[in-house]
C-alpha cells in the first residue's frame, strides 16, 4: 500500500498509461495511413483499456516499478523488452483464441509493440539523464572550470570509464575529464561519453600541452609490471600530479571507484597480476564454518580476515598477541568490511589452558596459523622467542586441533625456512616438520610457503619509505642481494586456494616469479618520490644482517615439487624427513623423537641460552646454517 500511495510511483505509473495509450493510436495510424473510419474507431475504443491494463499488470510483474530511475541500466531495458514481448504474446493469444483476429489487424499489434518499447525505454533513459544531470554536465563543467582539476586518463577500457561515470554522477567531485590516451589504435579518435580518446600513451605530454591538464590519473588495473613502469617514467617527465587504481585484487568488493584513486606505489611496479580464484570452491570450504586465524591482526592475517569474510563463514575468531593489532582488524572488520560475526582473542598461542579453551568454546572448522616472529635480525638476537612463539606455540595448535577434530589446519610458512641461515627461518622449518609428522586423520594439515610480502610489518618498503621522507640516505645491505616478492592481497588469496587442495601433509609452494634486486627496488622508490638516486637521495650499502642471505629460495634440492590445477600453485607431497631413522620407524616414531627435541629446546628457551638453542635447531633441522652472531642477553 505505501509503494501504490507514493505519489511519485503513481506518477510513473500514469505517464506509462499515457505513454502506452499513444502507442496504441499511433500503431492505428502508421497502419491505417492516418485515415481511421468509424469501424476502426469502435474497435480502438473497446480494446485500449483492456491492452493497457493486460500491459500494466505484466510491467508490474517484471519489476518495472521496483528500481530507480535514476540508476536505469541495461538490465532494466532488458526488462522492458520482456515484459513488452510477454504482453504481444498474451494479446496475440487472447485475440486469437476469442475472435481469430476477426475485425483485428494484426499488424497493429507489432506496431504498438515496437512503439511501446521506444516509448516506455526512451521515458526511463530521459528520467535516468535529467536525475543524474548527464546531458548538462559538460556546460556544468565548463561553467565552474577554475574550480575543477583538468584530468587525462590513461587508459580509455572499463576502469577509465567507471571513473568518468562516476565524476559526471557526482557534481561534488573536484576533477574535469578533457580527454583519454590509450595505445590501442582502434579507439583512436573515439569517444568515451562524450569525451575524446586523444592519442597514444607516448604522446601523452603533448596532450597534457594542448588540453592544460592538472593531473593524471592510470586507469589500467590489470597492466603488467614492466607497462606501468614505462608509463611512470613517461608520467615522471612532465612534471605534473599522476595517480593510478589500484590492482583489482587490492579492492575487496571487486568494484573500481574514484575513491580508490592512490598515488603510484611500488606494488604497481611489481606488477603482480590478479589472482584467478576458484570462489566457489573456497566457498564450499568456508560458508557457514567458524574460522580461527591465529596472528589475525598481522599483515597476512589481517587480509585473511578481510578475504574470508567473503565466503559468508559463520564464525571468524581472531586470535593475537598484540593488542594494537587486534583492535586494528575488529574495528575494521566492523565498521568498514561490515562483518559483525567475530569474536576477539587476545593472547599468547603458546598458552596451552587458553588455547584449549578457545578450541572447546568456539569449535573451529578451519584453522589459518600466521602467527610468528618474523623479523630475523631481532629474532636472531632472541632466538628463545622464536621457539616460544614459532615452534612451541605452533605444537599447541596442532595438538588442539587434533584434539577438538579441526577438518583443515593451513600453516602460513616463508621461503626462509630452506636451507635456513637464521633461526627464523630454522624454527619455520621446524614448524613444517610438526605438520608433517601428523599423520593424515580427521584434521587434514598442510603449509604454503612464500617469500616477502609488499608492505608487511617489518618489511623493506616501509623503512625505505621513512628514510626517504627524512632525506635519506636509504641503506641497502649488499649491491647483490635479491629476493622475492608478492603483494599482501596475492599472498592471502593463494593461501585460501592452496587450502582447498590439500589432502593432508603438504607444503604448497606459491609461485613467487622473478627475483628483484632490492639496490633496483630502493632505486624505484627514490625515483616515486620525485627524487633521483645517489642524487637527490644518498643509496648506503651496510653490509648483510646477522642470519641474511644474498639469495633466497623456496625449494630444498631434492624436494619433490609437482604442479596443481592452479598456475601460480606448486605442491611438495608429503615426505616426512628421516634423518638419523631406519625404515622400519613409523611416523609415530618420528613425531615421538620431534617431541623430545621440541621438550629440550623449551628448557634452552627457558634459561636464554641462544648457542645451545642454534645447536639442537641444528639437529632438527641438519642443513641449517648456524650464525655466529651474539644474541642480546
Amino acid at each position: 500500500m505505501k509503494k501504490i500511495l507514493n505519489k511519485k510511483l503513481l506518477i510513473l505509473i500514469l505517464i506509462d498509461i499515457v505513454l502506452l495509450a499513444i502507442s496504441y493510436l499511433l500503431a492505428n495510424v502508421v497502419r491505417f495511413d492516418a485515415k481511421i473510419g468509424a469501424s476502426e474507431l469502435i474497435v480502438i475504443k473497446q480494446t485500449i483499456v483492456p491492452i493497457i491494463l493486460c500491459k500494466m499488470v505484466v510491467f508490474y510483474f517484471f519489476n518495472l516499478y521496483r528500481g530507480m530511475w535514476r540508476y536505469t541500466s541495461i538490465v532494466d531495458l532488458l526488462n522492458v523488452i520482456k515484459a513488452i514481448a510477454v504482453s504481444f504474446a498474451i494479446l496475440i493469444t487472447l485475440i486469437l483464441v476469442c475472435s481469430k483476429f476477426q475485425g483485428f489487424s494484426r499488424s497493429v499489434f507489432v506496431i504498438d509493440a515496437v512503439f511501446s518499447l521506444i516509448l516506455i525505454a526512451g521515458i526511463r533513459l530521459v528520467i535516468r539523464l535529467l536525475l543524474s544531470n548527464n546531458i548538462f554536465s559538460f556546460n556544468k563543467q565548463d561553467i565552474n572550470s577554475s574550480k575543477h582539476k583538468k584530468l587525462i586518463i590513461i587508459g580509455a577500457g572499463d576502469a577509465g570509464e567507471k571513473v568518468v561515470r562516476e565524476i559526471y554522477d557526482n557534481p561534488k567531485m573536484n576533477y574535469r575529464v578533457v580527454g583519454f590516451v590509450d595505445d590501442d589504435g582502434n579507439k583512436a579518435g573515439k569517444q568515451i561519453h562524450g569525451i575524446n580518446i586523444l592519442g597514444k600513451i607516448n604522446e601523452l605530454k603533448d596532450v597534457v600541452n594542448n588540453k592544460g591538464a592538472d593531473e593524471i590519473l592510470i586507469a589500467m588495473p590489470s597492466m603488467s609490471g614492466k607497462e606501468m613502469r614505462r608509463i611512470v617514467d613517461i608520467c615522471e617527465l612532465i612534471k605534473i600530479p599522476y595517480k593510478t587504481l589500484p590492482g583489482m585484487g587490492e579492492i575487496i568488493d571487486g568494484k573500481v571507484s574514484i575513491k580508490t584513486i592512490r598515488d603510484v606505489s611500488y606494488k604497481d611496479l611489481l606488477g603482480r597480476h590478479s589472482v584467478q580464484l576458484e570462489n566457489d570452491k573456497i566457498s564450499d570450504f568456508l560458508k557457514n564454518k567458524c574460522v580461527l586465524i591465529t596472528g589475525a591482526g598481522g599483515s597476512i592475517g589481517s587480509e585473511l580476515c578481510r578475504q574470508i569474510c567473503k565466503h559468508g563463514p559463520s564464525l571468524v575468531v581472531l586470535f593475537d598477541a598484540g593488542e594494537t593489532n587486534l583492535y586494528s582488524i575488529q574495528m575494521e572488520l566492523k565498521h568498514v568490511v561490515t562483518y559483525l560475526k567475530y569474536r576477539a582473542v587476545l593472547g599468547r598461542i603458546q598458552d596451552k589452558e587458553l588455547v584449549d579453551e578457545v578450541f572447546r568454546k568456539y569449535k573451529p572448522d578451519v584453522v589459518f596459523h600466521a602467527a610468528a616472529y618474523k623479523h630475523v635480525p631481532l629474532v636472531e638476537r632472541n632466538p628463545w622467542e622464536a621457539v616460544s612463539s614459532n615452534i612451541v606455540g605452533t605444537n599447541t595448535l596442532v595438538k588442539a586441533a587434533i584434539a577438538h577434530k579441526v577438518g583443515r589446519f593451513v600453516l602460513v610458512s616463508t621461503d626462509k625456512a630452506v636451507r635456513p641461515t637464521n633461526v627464523m627461518g630454522a624454527s619455520k622449518r621446524i614448524t613444517e616438520k610438526i605438520m608433517q609428522f601428523h599423520p593424515s586423520g580427521p584434521t587434514r594439515f598442510m603449509a604454503v610457503r612464500f617469500g616477502n610480502v609488499i608492505g608487511s610489518s617489518g618489511s623493506v618498503i616501509p623503512l625505505y619509505k621513512n628514510q626517504i621522507k627524512k632525506g635519506g640516505p636509504v641503506t641497502v645491505t649488499h649491491p647483490e642481494i635479491t629476493r622475492f616478492f608478492m603483494t599482501i592481497e596475492e599472498a592471502s588469496q593463494l593461501i585460501l586456494q592452496a587450502f582447498t587442495m590439500g589432502d593432508g601433509g603438504e607444503i604448497f609452494i606459491l609461485e613467487m616469479g622473478t627475483p628483484i634486486k632490492i639496490l633496483d627496488m630502493a632505486r624505484d622508490m627514490i625515483r616515486l618520490s620525485g627524487k633521483e638516486p645517489d642524487t637527490d637521495i644518498e643509496i648506503k650499502f651496510i653490509g648483510l644482517r646477522p642470519g641474511e642471505k644474498l639469495y633466497e629460495e623456496l625449494i630444498t634440492e631434492g624436494e619433490g615439487i609437482v604442479k596443481t590445477g592452479h598456475k601460480k600453485i606448486l605442491v611438495l607431497k608429503n615426505n616426512v624427513p628421516t634423518e638419523g631413522l631406519t625404515p622400519h620407524e613409523t611416523n609415530l616414531d618420528n613425531l615421538s623423537c620431534l617431541e623430545e627435541k621440541i621438550k629440550e629446546l623449551k628448557v634452552l628457551a627457558d634459561s636464554h641460552d641462544a648457542k645451545g638453542i642454534k645447536k639442537k635447531m641444528k639437529e632438527i633441522v641438519p642443513e641449517y646454517t648456524i650464525s655466529d652472531d651474539e644474541a642480546v642477553v
